[in-house]
């Protein structure tokens, strides 16, 4: 008797439930405002009044669903506009004044580091390789030895050359002192005047013949300090290096020296910009390898890349200790100068319906629209241009307003906040 009252009573909780879900509504999404709702008991029925909708509908009890007379086309801005009619309250919405700064024109530019130039110290000289005094990866200054060609007979054509030059100083000596002589005897009517240009010839070949020796020994010491192959730029020894006992010849590498104090950044600047660049502008470089360091802008060209439509630049960095390498890939950031604009947050940015990028402001109690450019983005914001010098912003219901649409607007938080500070 109990099983057969607890099984009634829960077959009577059943038809209950089943009742009162008969009477509610089923919704289908994606077919508009109000298209998508009917009563479950019709779908039930498989017809929209059955009898037994007619049944529910007559006694009250099945649910009465009107489809809202909305266009779908309106944006949900538009919508909440056509709702509010006169007299009723004006959209809330928060805002903050932002005041127009100077903002910094910072330009990125993408690139690597480069040597200022390499350079091959070659023999001037035919020669064999008696010494090499430097090794691969050493730093170098002007004028240090790398190589040592073997001599040869360099040294006893300076001897030589020198003794020439003895030889033809004797020789001058001597054609002095017969010109003297003749001079003498002339004066005193013992030579005859012909004789005298002879005197001056002989002194002029002596004076020649000493020339000539001094060039002669110039040209053998010359020829002998060719054999020691020195640096003539300040840099890092880099391959190709010559090795001992091998041969070389006039243009044959001894070694070659890498330019790295200063190194030079390459990159391009965007032709957007290139209106503002110039040399002489300062500029941030950080590598890679985590290396930050400042230079100059020394180099723009005049012609843009073909494919990039960029003009490749060259910002030169000191780089006293060689720390920082050659084909390093690094990003420069070039300041420009500074420009007006506003430091925003990226959340009170907004699309028109148009899909135009701005912000949307309050002047006198009004919704204005104003588009805007972003010039850069920081961590502390977005800096744009476009705004008023003074503009109340839209923080906090922007997306719910449109342009010319009257609103009540109140102090936002951050706002407030500050105000109360202050």
């Amino acid at each position: 008797m109990r099983a057969l009252f607890s099984y009634g009573l829960a077959f009577l909780i059943l038809l209950l439930a089943g009742g009162w879900l008969a009477s509610g509504t089923l919704v289908q999404g994606g077919q508009g405002p109000g298209n998508g709702e009917k009563p479950i008991i019709s779908v039930i029925e498989g017809e929209e009044h059955g009898p037994i909708a007619t049944a529910l509908g007559d006694a009250g009890l099945l649910a009465e669903h009107h489809a809202p007379e909305i266009d779908p086309a309106l944006t949900i801005a538009q919508r909440n506009e056509e709702t509010t009619g006169a007299g009723a309250p004006l959209q809330a919405v928060r805002t903050q004044n932002y005041t127009a700064q100077a903002m910094p024109l910072d330009v990125p530019l993408r690139g690597r580091t480069q040597a200022r130039a390499t350079i091959t110290a070659v023999a001037e000289t035919a020669g064999a390789v008696d010494t090499v005094h430097v090794t691969k990866g050493q730093r170098v200054d002007v004028g240090d030895a790398l190589c040592t060609l073997d001599q040869g007979t360099r040294t006893a054509a300076v001897a030589q050359a020198e003794a020439g030059i003895k030889q033809a100083e004797a020789a001058l000596a001597q054609a002095q002192l017969n010109f003297d002589t003749n001079a003498d005897l002339r004066d005193r009517g013992l030579a005859a005047a012909n004789t005298a240009n002879t005197a001056e010839v002989g002194l002029a070949q002596a004076q020649a013949g000493v020339t000539q020796a001094q060039a002669a020994l110039d040209n053998a010491k010359a020829e002998l300090d060719r054999t020691e192959i020195v640096a003539k730029v300040a840099g890092l020894v880099q391959d190709p290096l010559a090795t001992q006992g091998s041969m070389l010849n006039p243009g044959s590498p001894c070694a070659t020296i890498v330019q790295l104090n200063p190194i030079v950044f390459i990159g391009s600047v965007p032709e957007v910009h290139i209106g503002l660049a110039r040399t002489g502008l300062d500029a941030k470089i950080t590598t890679v390898t985590g290396q930050t360091v400042d230079g100059k802008v020394t180099y723009i060209s005049a012609v843009a890349d073909n494919a990039t439509r960029s003009f490749p630049a060259e910002i030169e960095i000191p780089n006293e200790d060689f720390a920082i390498r050659d084909g390093v890939t690094a990003e420069a950031v070039v300041s420009l100068g500074t420009a007006p604009g506003h430091l925003l947050p990226q959340s009170v940015l907004t699309l028109d319906d148009d899909g135009v990028l701005g912000v949307r402001t309050v002047e006198d109690g009004v919704v204005a629209f104003y588009p805007v450019t972003i010039v850069s983005d920081t961590r502390e914001g977005v800096w744009v241009t476009g705004l008023p010098a003074i503009a109340e912003v839209i923080t906090v219901g922007q997306e719910n307003v449109t342009a010319g649409q009257a609103v009540e607007a109140s102090p936002s938080t951050e706002a407030a906040a500050e105000t109360t500070a202050s």
